[in-house]
């Protein structure tokens, strides 16, 4: 009880004197460090008031200082939302742009610098299916190039592929086995990312140069699962993600994002989606 009259006694004090000092309040609970605070442009009430203010004036927030830039773009600020509800791509030019049966390329889109890498095709036909954006074009060099000192049979055969064409696509294989059959190994166009030019399907003599689940067990398949992210490569549709990915296992597309991140999702066994932070409804499994 003394303890308590005092506090009481000093607080009166302060109040007769007129004093504008503030008294902690022992009993009060103590905010938890970790929780985020709202950011000010979802405020509506007006400016947040730092309780810190008077004492760190001058200061960078400590929780700022704490935060660092990951590179990542933000899912939810790449698209537009068209009337009918579908979601097209914004960011189409970013090597980490997330393509998929949820996020749509606009069908005008054609990537910019599109080149031919030189790299083995097992065909002579200059078709636009040897294109890829230059970015991922070096990287395929430089992938190529290595497999080819490690005495591996790797051939590309298939990379940009533009809106129509998958279109042209996609229409055979649905009349062939159904439409909803067809999406499980084929895009509908907009979704596929060959039409992005960062896209490579890669093949071997070892299954007659077709794009075949058999790839990823013989010898080059092999080696392009443990090398490709050296190069900026992920496999983008890996087995045991097909609910997430929304296509079945493909041990031969390749899909360019850069060396850091490659490294990163080949580490941690993602997908790009789960890497990005998408939430994806789970459906039912190439492109």
């Amino acid at each position: 009880m003394k303890r308590r009259t005092t506090v009481i006694s000093i607080m009166t004090t302060i109040v007769l004197l007129g004093g504008c000092a503030s008294i902690p309040n022992p009993f009060a609970e103590e905010a938890d460090p970790t929780e985020k605070e709202t950011p000010v442009e979802e405020n509506q009430g007006g400016e947040v008031q730092d309780p810190n203010e008077d004492q760190d004036e001058g200061k960078e927030n400590p929780e700022e200082e704490t935060e660092t830039d990951t590179g990542l773009p933000d899912p939810e600020e790449t698209v537009t939302v068209t009337a009918d509800g579908k979601k097209v791509i914004t960011n189409v030019n970013d090597p980490l742009v997330l393509v998929n049966k949820e996020r749509n390329l606009p069908a005008d889109f054609v990537p910019e610098d599109l080149v031919i890498p030189n790299v083995p095709f097992p065909f002579t036909e200059d078709l636009p299916k040897k294109q890829l954006q230059k970015v991922a074009a070096d990287a395929a060099e430089a992938l190529f190039d290595q497999a080819e000192k490690d005495g591996i049979p790797l051939f590309a055969q298939s990379g940009y592929r533009s809106y129509d064409r998958q279109e042209a696509i996609f229409t055979a294989n649905a009349e062939r086995v159904g439409e909803e059959e067809a999406n499980k190994f084929s895009a509908f166009p907009g979704q596929s990312e060959h039409q992005s030019g960062l896209a490579l399907d890669v093949t071997s003599p070892e299954v007659e140069f077709k794009l075949v689940e058999q790839f990823g067990e013989t010898e080059a398949g092999r080696w392009v699962k443990a090398n490709a992210h050296k190069y900026g490569f992920i496999i983008r549709y890996p087995k045991g993600k097909e609910t997430i990915t929304g296509y079945q296992y493909e041990p031969w597309h390749l899909r360019y994002v850069g060396k850091e991140h490659a490294k990163r999702i080949h580490e941690q066994n993602m997908t790009l989606e789960e890497y990005l932070g998408v939430e994806v409804e789970p459906v039912n499994s190439s492109q």
